[in-house]
């Protein structure tokens, strides 16, 4: 008799896996991953979930509690604002506003630093001069004072807001993707493009921004619940949303003066902002760990 034997290769990891392993190690990351694709499937089917349209009054149930308080409806689960509007239709309708806002922020000043910063660390010399020395006068001002500046100047309103919030973003990832290009354009598969015959263009966007994603994504993650807070901030000053749109912060700016006599209509829009900030940093954590390779964990 023959003793056959079977010999079983163990095929390596795929990169989605090893990613999610590192990733999945983070059980902070793993929450706020949860916590946020709820979010975004609240927020995709908004007009579905919420009870009620954000802007229709109740007049006969002003300033109506939670249901669990004396006084509560059951057709009101947390209640009424000051003109009698549900308070769970606005908060759901408010989480489009913010994945909108976060979304829009990223992308702008996700695409115009990593423009500025490439051209900075790739060309050097005076351009890198330019760029950085303006990104230093950004970053020189506290963010939310420029972004009320920059809102000031060009008027109140959500795009403007946004628009406002990706400029005093833009320096971070500019500065990143500099550091990035500058680590990458002398290495030996750069050289090898540029004697094929690469240009600079092809140099930039081909050979060396793909293998500078890492730092960017995590910034990315980060740069979103910062929009949030920002445009929560500004909306709650005046100047970002105006009513009667459902933003958590214009929520909780005409909401203010009732917070001792109906502390419901402010405690639920900062609750909104609060778990979504956390939820969005702690993803942006577990990123860290899967994507930078210092500090995945044997």
């Amino acid at each position: 008799m023959t003793d056959s034997r079977t010999i079983v290769t163990r095929r390596p990891p795929s990169a989605l896996g090893e990613f999610w392993h590192y990733f999945a190690m983070n059980k902070g990351a793993v929450v706020g991953l949860v916590v946020f694709v709820l979010l975004v499937i609240v927020a995709l089917f908004a007009p579905w979930i919420a009870p009620y349209s954000p802007d229709q009054q109740f007049r006969d149930s002003l300033l109506t509690p939670p249901v669990w308080e004396a006084g509560g409806k059951a057709a009101f689960l947390l209640g009424t604002d000051p003109v009698g509007r549900d308070m769970l239709s606005r908060l759901i309708h408010g989480s489009r506003y913010s994945l909108f806002i976060g979304l829009v922020v990223v992308v702008l000043s996700l695409f115009s630093g990593i423009i500025l910063g490439a051209l900075a660390g790739y060309f050097r010399g005076w351009v890198d001069a330019l760029i950085m020395r303006v990104m230093d006068i950004i970053l020189a001002f506290p963010s939310l004072l420029l972004a009320l500046v920059l809102v000031s100047i060009l008027g109140p309103g959500l795009f403007n807001a946004m628009l406002a919030i990706a400029v005093v973003l833009q320096p971070h990832f500019a500065r990143l993707t500099r550091a990035a290009v500058m680590a990458e354009k002398n290495r030996e598969y750069v050289t090898s493009a540029k004697m094929a015959g690469a240009g600079h263009i092809r140099l930039i966007l081909v050979t060396i921004l793909p293998n500078c994603v890492g730092p960017l994504i995590v910034q990315a993650t980060l740069s979103f619940s910062n929009a949030i807070l920002e445009a929560a901030a500004l909306g709650f000053l005046g100047l970002g949303a105006q009513p009667p749109t459902p933003e958590w912060g214009t929520m909780l700016a005409t909401a203010r003066e009732f917070i001792l006599r109906a502390p419901w209509v402010v405690t639920f829009p900062g609750l909104a902002i609060l778990i979504t900030v956390l939820a969005i940093n702690l993803v942006g954590d577990g990123l860290r760990d899967a994507l930078d390779p210092k500090l995945k964990r044997s």
